[in-house]
């Protein structure tokens, strides 16, 4: 019987198995990079309004949003997991692997992303809440059945994917700011090569799995290496912008052009091969790219704040 749809569980033994179930139900690095950029908007919000230092509303602020992101990354999970079950790179989930049944998943994943936006509720505003919420539904109702349908999935996907950094903000300031705006335009563009790179490196498995991202669809290669590129060249001045409207310093500035010329150059090698995505090669140059983008997001976010104006 298909580990996709077999109703019952195999459960891990040991407690540190069944933790390791739960940080991939729940998709905790990703979520600890969303909470990491909630806490740079949080931070830089505050210091537009006088106040700079740990307090119960950061905090309140970051759980609220920690509980949406993870609950909403385990329900992708759970609407996806015959998917995952074709796929090398995600068989391993507790759904697909019958480590966890879809039902406890279902009912965890629900409670924490309901329960983060009626905590946001109560904890920090209710503009905060009604925007995770939004957030949540855009990504499982637009994002994930778009996946299976065309490679616009992420363009539209990009959008509920830029907001934690915009969640911080109200969180701490109750409305939107231009400064805000920045934050989205920062995460909006950096998704798409980052994105881009994965699909890349596993492009057969997003087409075992009839998931048709970019490089699923576009055999040579070519549209995607023009997407990255184009994307990552956009990101370099929207990049420079918290400069600009004071948010930070010109130390950060002189971070964001080496972390965006570093980044840029990741994608321009990649380019430079011309290589199809099934080529080893070009695999090797997209993990680049991905590490790249992995880096570049929290540096830029961490010197943004050291340096913050």
């Amino acid at each position: 019987m298909s580990t996709a749809t077999h109703p019952l569980a195999v459960p891990r033994n040991g407690i540190v198995s069944t933790l390791q179930d739960y940080v991939e139900l729940f998709k905790l690095r990703v979520t600890s990079l969303i909470v990491m950029t909630a806490w740079c908007g949080y931070y830089l919000a505050e210091l537009k309004t006088g106040v700079s230092s740990l307090n119960w509303g950061l905090l309140h602020a970051l759980l609220g949003i920690g509980l949406v992101s993870g609950g909403t990354a385990a329900l992708n999970e759970v609407i996806e997991h015959r998917e995952d079950a074709l796929m090398r790179r995600t068989a391993h989930r507790p759904l697909p692997s019958r480590h966890m049944s879809v039902m406890s998943a279902a009912f965890l994943a629900l409670s924490a992303t309901l329960g983060g936006v009626l905590y946001l509720w109560v904890a920090a505003n209710h503009g905060t809440a009604l925007l995770a919420l939004a957030t949540s539904v855009a990504y499982l109702g637009l994002y994930t059945p778009l996946k299976k349908v065309s490679p616009v999935c992420t363009f539209i996907g990009a959008f509920p994917g830029a907001m934690p950094g915009v969640l911080g903000w109200t969180a701490a300031r109750g409305q939107l700011d231009w400064e805000a705006f920045v934050l989205f335009a920062i995460v909006f563009f950096w998704q798409f090569p980052h994105f881009h790179s994965i699909a890349w490196l596993y492009r057969e498995d997003y087409e075992n799995a009839s998931i048709r991202m970019l490089p699923v669809v576009d055999a040579n290669g070519r549209s995607t290496i023009k997407a990255i590129l184009l994307y990552l060249v956009a990101l370099v001045p929207v990049s420079l912008a918290p400069t600009l409207l004071g948010m930070s310093g010109w130390w950060y500035f002189a971070a964001a052009l080496l972390l965006g010329a570093a980044f840029l150059w990741s994608g321009v090698r990649l380019a430079a091969l011309k290589m199809t995505p099934n080529m080893p090669k070009s695999k090797q140059r997209a993990r680049q790219v991905l590490i790249a983008s992995v880096f570049y997001l929290p540096l830029l976010f961490a010197v943004m704040m050291l340096n913050a104006a």
